[in-house]
């Protein structure tokens, strides 16, 4: 079956197979952008949210914290139905959903409203990078799952080099609550180019399925998921216990300015828009077991590196922080395309939606530890934040047990009109892509970058 034909895209452009796998992973990349941008910008606002609330890192901790714990609870309630529901139409109301919660922090106007805030955008938001990744296993095949993770993920680079320095110039120049309502706008388009472009994926539907409770237990049931699981809680373990104190500590202790913050995650951003792609196709062509198995060791030496910076000057604190982002987004991209092809395609929405409530979870248990470990001394520094960085790069060398004891299982092929002869071409395109995927990246968020 045509992609024009499963449903209305009002171009008949998109019959070119090429063309119809390029915009699946433009949308999936803009959708990644928003809510990788929502999530970000608390981060480097810590130092004015800490000050104009008038809270402290606990606190602080709390608001990022709040986030992943929601989606955790909605993504373990999501992995018991999710199934049951045709992936667009469940991806337009998790996005318009993501929307009117970041609208809603925008215009917040207290610590505690914004909490509130942050806890309903996490259940919305949480939930869309485990469909995102369904999305990626339903249409591409596993031997090209890596390169589509990395293109996917180019909305994260993305965020990093545009959403978060725009937002963070948003935010120093006209307060904390402008960035959210500019992000819940630009994102607004993206509902319309989902509607119209993404297939519906519906092939699962009208099955016979268990019953949500037993859906859940059966997911839970399976030892190659526990070790999946495993692999994605030592990474967010080895990441929240670290970023969301990051800003904060550049410039209470390396001597960073708040004006000099977005330089660093335009840099960060650079390189990882760079690296994503690279990494994808070296995980495809060499094993994602074998690509992972590098990244990690650098990944935790940075962590150290830049959890022990002593006042420095900030071209030193921005080559760490870019060679962190790059070792981070690198061992994402092989860890979920492994985990992506350890499971059954018919279990693989309700799996990848428990994982994402477990990967939520343990992020909000890493800013919790990282929360109680840091403190801030009387004279604005900020104390323990060392132990914090030997803490992350445990957990990160721990996560080589999990992902050397992934299986993955057998695939099947993607669905009609999405062929594996198509997604290949898409996902092997060099330049003419990346810039494909960079320009609509930036129509589908509104010109936020």
């Amino acid at each position: 079956m045509e992609l024009i034909e499963e449903g209305p895209t009002g171009s008949a452009g998109l019959s070119d197979p090429r063309r119809r796998e390029q915009l699946v992973l433009v949308i999936l990349a803009a959708v990644q952008f928003a809510t990788i941008v929502d999530f970000m910008i608390v981060m480097p606002l810590g130092p004015q949210l800490m000050r104009t609330l008038r809270i402290g890192p606990a606190e602080f901790g709390v608001i990022v914290s709040s986030y992943t714990f929601a989606a955790g609870a909605a993504g373990l309630v999501a992995s018991a139905i999710v199934d049951r529901f045709a992936r667009r139409t469940t991806f337009l109301v998790l996005y318009t959903g993501f929307l009117l919660g970041t609208l809603l922090c925008g215009l917040a106007p207290t610590y505690a409203t914004l909490v509130a805030a942050r806890i309903g955008t996490g259940a919305f938001g949480g939930i869309l990078g485990g469909l995102s990744m369904a999305i990626i296993g339903d249409v591409f095949p596993e031997s090209h799952r890596g390169r589509a993770t990395g293109a996917m993920m180019t909305g994260f680079a993305l965020a990093s080099v545009a959403g978060v320095p725009l937002g963070l110039f948003l935010g120093t120049r006209y307060g904390w609550h402008v960035p959210f309502v500019a992000l819940a706008i630009a994102g607004a388009p993206g509902i319309v180019l989902a509607r119209l472009a993404l297939p519906p994926l519906d092939g699962h539907v009208g099955k016979q399925h268990p019953h949500p409770l037993r859906s859940l237990a059966e997911t839970m049931s399976q030892a190659n998921h526990w070790r999946a699981f495993g692999l994605i809680v030592a990474l967010a373990l080895g990441s929240f216990t670290v970023f969301p104190y990051l800003s904060a500590y550049l410039v209470a202790n390396v001597g960073m300015t708040e004006a000099q913050l977005p330089l660093m995650y335009v840099a960060g951003g650079g390189l990882t828009l760079i690296a994503a792609p690279l990494i994808g196709r070296l995980a495809d062509r060499h094993g994602k077991l074998t690509v992972y198995q590098r990244v990690i060791p650098a990944s935790a030496l940075l962590l150290v590196a830049i959890t022990h910076l002593p006042p420095s000057p900030a071209a030193l604190a921005i080559v760490v922080f870019g060679g962190l982002m790059v070792s981070n987004v690198g061992r994402m991209i092989a860890a979920m395309a492994m985990i992506t092809s350890s499971v059954e395609p018919r279990r693989r929405g309700a799996f990848l939606s428990a994982n994402s409530s477990v990967q939520h979870v343990a992020s909000g248990l890493g800013a919790s530890i990282g929360g109680f470990v840091v403190s801030e001394s009387a004279n604005g520094r900020i104390e323990h934040f060392g132990t914090v960085g030997w803490i992350a790069a445990a957990a990160t060398i721990a996560s080589l047990w999990f992902a050397r004891r992934i299986r993955a299982v057998e695939d099947t092929p993607a669905p009609a009109g999405l062929t594996s002869d198509a997604v290949g071409a898409a996902v092997n395109a060099e330049a003419s892509d990346a810039e494909l995927l960079t320009t609509s990246m930036a129509t589908a968020c509104g010109g936020a970058d």
